[in-house]
């Protein structure tokens, strides 16, 4: 079992930046992709950023493309979604997730974190 732990969230103003990060607890989420996701309060889950288990490919939303960056650490196990230029549709609960095979898809995903709050007021 994979355990996936988001953290960084929190309260920010329009136009301000944050990071969120993702620790993977098995040592097995190395050699996977893995995501964000963001769900707003009565909105669909949405795909935010999705990278390959290298690092060496990167795909986005089109909501978040060049204002959001999505990296990973594998020797500290650790995902990152930097978020830029915050606006206030980008508040939502923010997921992190891990792939089922080794490269970025908006699909696929087996393994949740219990997401972190996102907020950016105006």
């Amino acid at each position: 079992q994979v355990q996936l732990e988001e953290s960084g969230g929190g309260l920010v103003q329009v136009g301000d930046s944050l990071r969120l990060s993702c620790s993977t607890y098995k040592r097995t989420g190395s050699n996977n992709a893995m995501g964000w996701f963001r769900r707003a309060p009565g909105k669909e889950r949405e795909f935010v950023a999705g990278i390959s288990w290298r690092g060496d490919s990167t795909i986005y939303g089109d909501s978040v493309k060049g204002r959001f960056t999505i990296s990973r650490d594998n020797v500290k196990n650790t995902v990152y979604l930097q978020m830029n230029s915050l606006k206030p549709e980008d508040s939502a609960v923010y997921y992190c997730a891990q792939g089922r095979g080794s490269y970025p898809s908006r699909t696929g995903f087996i393994y949740w974190g219990q997401g972190t709050q996102v907020t950016v007021s105006s």
